[in-house]
């Protein structure tokens, strides 16, 4: 390694600390309260967020063949039942994952 790319290796860590450090203050302002642009990502993205892994987990699923889709759609139905009764993601995200497992043991036989 020359001096000249030691230099802006160093140069360019730099730059990158002193951009992480910051940051939040361009985001969040000196008060601590966030931009209006920040709040609306929070209030906007996990909706989003769960949208996207739904249609990710749904691309490939076959409605036309054996098993028509039914573990997916029945563990898709146990975490939105689990989830608007005990209000707990995790409690939702382990049963419906629990019940796709099993699900899709049962069925591969098909």
């Amino acid at each position: 390694m020359g001096e000249v790319h030691a230099v802006l290796l160093v140069a360019v860590i730099a730059l990158v600390t002193a951009a992480i450090r910051f940051l939040p203050l361009f985001l969040f302002g000196r008060k601590g309260e966030p931009s209006p642009f920040i709040s609306y990502l929070g209030d906007t993205l996990p909706y989003a967020i769960i949208g996207m892994l739904v249609v990710y987990c749904l691309k490939d699923v076959s409605f036309l063949e054996c098993p028509y889709g039914l573990p997916e759609i029945v563990s898709i139905a146990l975490v939105a039942g689990l989830h608007l009764w005990k209000r707990n993601t995790l409690l939702s995200i382990l049963g419906g994952t629990a019940l796709y497992m099993v699900l899709i043991r049962q069925f591969g036989a098909f």
